[in-house]
């Protein structure tokens, strides 16, 4: 693989990754257009129905050099263009009109009736087509939206804070957080990535959590989560928690169908979600797992006992265990992070 085709597809990715959380339904996407080893512009997807990054990047361009700059230019962008007509223009026939020389691409489009179609007009109108440069690394950044395009269902992520004995709750009177600001802060991060954020009734009514998006950082550009309650029974919720009563109230979904996988369907069907973060007890958790709807586990250990009643991960137990693929472990503060994905039998 060509270390400068490498090189700037670094940079797209880059580009890309200032979209997660931003784009759903569609996917995270970055673009930079270079010619003579010199970036000329760049950009990514802000959200659905604005140009896509290969738009933004050739926009980009024609403000600072000129229309004529893009002919003959190289076109890095870690997904394949589109070549169908949705909300905007085919970039395909963007990338044609404007000339380019190379269009070099990460992943192939996870659409099985778009897949591979972007290679046959662009080599048809003279352009070089490059692909799955850095493919795997593109991959992982666009897990949502495949997700969505296999299976009809989100990409789901579980987050757990426990203590060293596997409890999530803190001996009376010692205050209701296990982690720490600093892991508390990272959970931010990964409400960021998320289109919606799932919990318990059990969870509403013990902790009255709020489950939004607090740093203002993180926020600009962004919509609040949807907040999802899954409830047999919603009259028992308490009226007065954050969920029902602060600015972002209506963004707050209660759903009582017995079967969450209807509910995460659904999520997708009419909401546009593509990513959800689940935050809530053992029970909700084990339910979740063995019924094969979680992709994605991080769980942050805090160095302290808890006791009590309230497992992690509660249920009937998993008959074989389920094994984490390609785990990352970091530190934040005084916890332990790991966040691995589901490793899945064939």
């Amino acid at each position: 693989m060509d270390g400068e085709d490498q090189r700037w597809m670094r940079r797209a990715l880059e580009e890309a990754r200032r979209g997660v959380g931003r784009t759903s339904p569609n996917p995270a996407v970055g673009a930079v257009i270079v010619k003579n080893g010199t970036e000329l512009g760049a950009g990514w997807h802000r959200g659905a129905g604005l140009p896509h990054a290969e738009r933004e990047a050739m926009a980009a361009v024609r403000e600072r050099h000129g229309a004529e700059a893009l002919r003959g230019a190289d076109v890095y962008v870690s997904l394949e263009p589109c070549s169908t007509h949705g909300r905007t223009p085919p970039c395909t026939m963007g990338l044609i009109e404007a000339g380019v020389a190379r269009v070099i691409y990460a992943a192939e489009d996870p659409n099985p009736s778009h897949a591979g179609r972007a290679d046959r007009l662009l080599e048809e109108a003279g352009i070089q087509v490059v692909r799955n440069v850095l493919a795997e690394e593109a991959r992982r950044l666009i897990r949502p939206f495949a997700k969505v395009q296999s299976s009809g269902l989100p990409w789901v992520i579980l987050k757990t804070a426990m203590s060293l004995d596997g409890r999530i709750t803190r001996p009376p009177g010692e205050g209701m957080w296990l982690s720490g600001p600093e892991s508390r802060a990272e959970v931010q991060r990964i409400r960021a990535e998320v289109d919606a954020v799932m919990t318990s009734g059990e969870t509403v009514r013990r902790d009255l959590p709020r489950l939004d998006l607090r740093d203002p950082e993180l926020a600009v550009g962004r919509q609040q989560p949807w907040r999802v309650v899954l409830t047999r029974n919603p009259d028992l919720l308490p009226a007065d928690a954050p969920l029902f009563t602060d600015t972002h109230r209506a963004r707050t979904l209660v759903e009582t169908r017995d079967h969450p996988e209807e509910v995460l369907r659904s999520l997708v069907k009419e909401r546009g979600v593509s990513a959800v973060l689940v935050e809530c007890g053992g029970k909700l958790a084990a339910v979740l797992l063995e019924a094969g709807l979680v992709d994605e586990w991080v769980g942050f250990l805090a160095p302290l006992l808890g006791g009590g009643p309230v497992p992690a991960l509660a249920g009937s137990g998993l008959p074989e265990g389920l094994r984490l693929k390609d785990p990352l472990f970091q530190r934040f503060g005084q916890d332990i992070m790991l966040r691995a994905e589901i490793e899945r039998a064939e």
